[in-house]
């Protein structure tokens, strides 16, 4: 692998495929789990798929520049589609698979697609409702025949026969293939990935060859990865993560990659898959920790004991001994002895007992959470990353991980923090442009390659790391003039398993409110462990003992800001449970998970207007979109409870004044 990552003429996927094909052919390079059964691909058996899939294309027209759009759950052929489109110098469009027809519309013709390749029916049928407002879509390929044998529309066509079609062509023009990856350059556009459209359309993001390439080679590099990694596939792929990880990162290093069977098997098939190599957001580490602890408080006497024995034992010297730092032989051999009774087995059930390289981005993440899966030995660390950069900006280093910061700039990447508080940097990832949109390009790239991040840190004096606050554009003031970092604040709430999801108010307003979802299934396990009745989201999300429940975790958050000079004032004077939880099919989230602040605070106005009149409960009427697409009314009497709020250390207030 050393050689692949020192040849710098392999600058494209394709020929990257191709390399790994010569030189490592019978290794694996994909697999996918179907009906229980794992099947595997080679880097030989990969490169004859593409081959056949891209001559394909070829004979439907698909030629240098046009868009192929992909559209489906983490699938070996839909990974294939995205070289086979970049073998002939076409430009490949993942969509999320949850989006909504009107969202894909929007992406499908704001993207010029002229092929679009559905995993199945589900996908296709979407394509097919918005055909005709995307008049430039000429053909729609499908892997999944099920449910569609009896759709006649000469535009369809099936994957598997759409290969024997490439392989036809191919004998017909045995150089064509080869010719069209030889053309292909680290200047050509790779990929365009479409941002998540949190404050308005979605863009779509422009990355070459050279962007996603060299960003993956740096990514391997910094931390030692090799051709022998594990990877699972189970992130959306239209997102850049998945993208970096699971594609780019694989055709560089060589590395297999794993596709789950599909979504409620990914517990069950990260188990079975053992990744070396591991990424989640802090949601999906948060929702594992829960599980372990709602089982264990499940469990006998004696196994809570022990479990919490070691437990104990490896937050006092789990973390020392992960980077490497002298204990006592005591201690030492009280962690081994751990590690066969608990935390070797711990790892099993969560699927990391072979991970030696775990990341998380995307969202602040709890340090007793972050501190729990590190005192397993269990290596994860937090990075911060952009689409408009293939995200790497700064990853922590190995022996320098905490809990508040996003690390050190990665390879080649420059970081400066301009005078308002805002991340500004260059890398080699540095995006070409938004698609169609120069004034956003020009506003966010200036005429020396620096990328304004729209988020606001500043660099920790003690380690030199990077500490994000929030995004520029949502720190405000409250009307004392105290900074106010809704995001910073929002996190610290969502460190707590019983909360889902937190939105806060308070810029240009005398105090800080907050909407809070619970997480249903940690506050419904406490409410059957406490005896406590329910029908459903709205009446939990109501009964008295949750509110206490929350209001213990806003009163902690507040007893953490008054230390904090910065944010000491913000403290949350009075907060809600939502009746709801915030939905991307209601437009409250993206597909991402990210809130759209101001559609909530537009949606939810009268909720708002509550939280600051003195009120202490809201009827609210709300419509709703259900799983089928039909549309209904939720009607509930909101409660609002007041907050504990501190007074501020005299530290503070001194460097406050």
């Amino acid at each position: 692998m050393t050689n692949l990552l020192n040849d710098n003429t392999l600058d494209t996927f394709p020929k990257l495929l191709l390399k790994h094909a010569s030189q490592r052919s019978n290794h694996d390079a994909i697999r996918e789990k179907d009906l229980g059964i794992w099947q595997s691909w080679s880097w030989a058996e990969a490169a004859a798929e593409v081959r056949a899939l891209a001559c394909g294309l070829a004979s439907l027209g698909l030629k240098r520049g046009d868009k192929l759009a992909i559209v489906g759950d983490n699938r070996p052929r839909l990974y294939w589609g995205m070289t086979a489109a970049q073998s002939l110098g076409a430009i490949p469009v993942p969509l999320y698979q949850d989006s909504v027809a009107d969202e894909m519309a929007y992406v499908l013709d704001n993207a010029d697609v002229k092929i679009a390749l559905g995993e199945d029916q589900e996908q296709v049928d979407k394509v097919l409702e918005i055909k005709q407002r995307c008049p430039q879509i000429e053909h729609i390929i499908f892997d999944d025949i099920r449910g569609l044998r009896d759709y006649d529309q000469a535009f369809l066509h099936n994957y598997e026969t759409l290969q024997q079609t490439g392989r036809d062509f191919d004998q017909q023009h045995p150089d064509f293939y080869q010719q069209e990856v030889d053309a292909g350059s680290g200047e050509d556009i790779a990929i365009m990935l479409y941002t998540s459209g949190t404050t308005g359309k979605p863009k779509g993001v422009v990355l070459t060859n050279d962007n996603c390439v060299i960003t993956a080679r740096n990514g391997i590099i910094r931390e030692g990865l090799t051709a022998d990694e594990e990877v699972l596939a189970y992130l959306p792929m239209a997102w850049v993560g998945d993208n970096l990880f699971s594609y780019a990162q694989s055709y560089v290093a060589g590395f297999c990659v794993s596709c789950p069977e599909n979504g409620a098997t990914v517990a069950n098939d990260l188990r079975e898959i053992g990744p070396s190599y591991y990424f989640a957001p802090p949601r999906i580490y948060e929702n594992m920790l829960t599980q372990v602890m709602i089982r264990m408080e499940d469990a006998a006497a004696i196994k809570r004991r022990v479990f919490r024995f070691f437990m104990d034992h490896a937050a006092k010297v789990g973390v020392k001994i992960l980077n490497g730092e002298s204990v006592s032989l005591k201690d030492s051999l009280l962690y081994k002895l751990g590690n066969i009774l608990v935390y070797g087995p711990l790892k099993d059930v969560l699927g990391l007992r072979r991970t030696k390289l775990a990341y998380t981005a995307g969202e602040a993440i709890g340090p007793e959470i972050f501190d729990f899966y590190r005192s397993l030995g269990i290596n994860i660390k937090q990075l911060y990353g952009q689409t408009e950069c293939m995200v790497f900006i700064c990853v922590q280093p190995d022996g320098e991980v905490f809990a508040d910061t996003v690390g050190t700039p990665a390879i080649d990447v420059e970081i400066d923090i301009d005078d308002n508080g805002e991340i500004l940097y260059r890398s080699p990832g540095v995006f070409h442009s938004y698609y169609k949109n120069p004034e956003s390009t020009a506003s966010t790239k200036n005429e020396d390659g620096w990328v304004l991040t729209g988020d606001a840190g500043y660099f920790d004096e003690k380690n030199g790391h990077l500490k994000i606050i929030d995004r520029a554009k949502d720190v405000g003031k409250l009307n004392d003039g105290t900074m106010f970092a809704p995001k910073y604040i929002e996190n610290k709430l969502k460190f707590f398993s019983f909360v889902k999801e937190a939105v806060l108010f308070g810029n240009e307003r005398d105090y800080s409110t907050a909407f809070i979802n619970i997480d249903l299934d940690a506050v419904g396990n406490w409410a059957e462990r406490n005896n406590l009745a329910y029908s459903g989201y709205i009446d939990l999300a109501a009964q008295p003992e949750i509110y206490q429940l929350v209001k213990d975790c806003v009163d902690k958050v507040n007893a953490d800001l008054a230390k904090d000079s910065r944010l000491g004032k913000s403290q949350i004077h009075r907060f809600l449970i939502l009746h709801k939880e915030l939905d991307a099919d209601d437009g409250e989230l993206t597909r991402t998970r990210k809130v759209r602040r101001k559609f909530v605070a537009e949606r939810y106005e009268t909720l708002v207007d509550a939280l600051y009149s003195g009120i202490d409960e809201c009827h609210v009427k709300t419509e709703v979109t259900f799983e089928d697409g039909r549309t209904g009314m939720l009607e509930a009497d909101v409660k609002i409870s007041n907050a504990e709020c501190y007074p501020l250390e005299s530290s503070t207030q001194e460097a406050a004044a």
